[in-house]
């Protein structure tokens, strides 16, 4: 299936799926309340209204008309580091590899414009991306317990120096 799924740059007419596709899988699978939708809208209209081309860039996983997933690089919170955001693979597309090729878009280009690393926040009940991110070089640099999107959770902070 890899072979024949495209990965290219987040468009506006992807916006309402994307929103989609967060709020129906963290609800589902993490019991996330209707807060977590709009904060990605919100994400994404800031992501379309304000980003540096040059240094910041989504790209969706599309496969025949059929999006699989997203991920993000935008510039973080400390200068010259880039963060790692929305990343998302659809059930019906995992353990294809398609993870670890978004992955290494989202790598690729922040190390292509310079970025001094990349950090990204997460929750410790994603246990396949946290692998991800560890197989891939990140640490872990800190957790706490948090009241998130009407849940209880440990969030995760990870980071990788280039």
């Amino acid at each position: 299936m890899l072979g024949s799924v495209a990965v290219r740059s987040f468009e506006e007419a992807d916006l309402d799926w994307l929103v989609e596709a967060h709020a129906t899988l963290y609800a589902r699978d993490e019991g996330f309340d209707d807060s977590f939708g709009p904060l990605v809208e919100t994400i994404l209209k800031r992501f379309l209204l304000d980003h540096d081309f040059a240094r910041e860039r989504g790209w969706v996983a599309d496969w025949d008309g059929h999006r699989l997933g997203s991920v993000f690089c935008v510039q973080g919170p400390q200068e010259n580091w880039a963060k790692l955001r929305l990343f998302l693979v659809l059930p019906q597309a995992r353990g294809f590899g398609l993870g670890q090729h978004l992955l290494d878009t989202c790598l690729g280009f922040a190390r292509g414009v310079g970025y001094d690393g990349l950090t990204l926040w997460t929750h410790k009940s994603h246990e396949a991306a946290c692998a991800l991110y560890e197989k891939n070089g990140f640490a872990l640099e800190a957790e706490k317990p948090a009241q998130s999107f009407g849940c209880d959770l440990i969030e995760q902070t990870y980071k990788i120096v280039f």
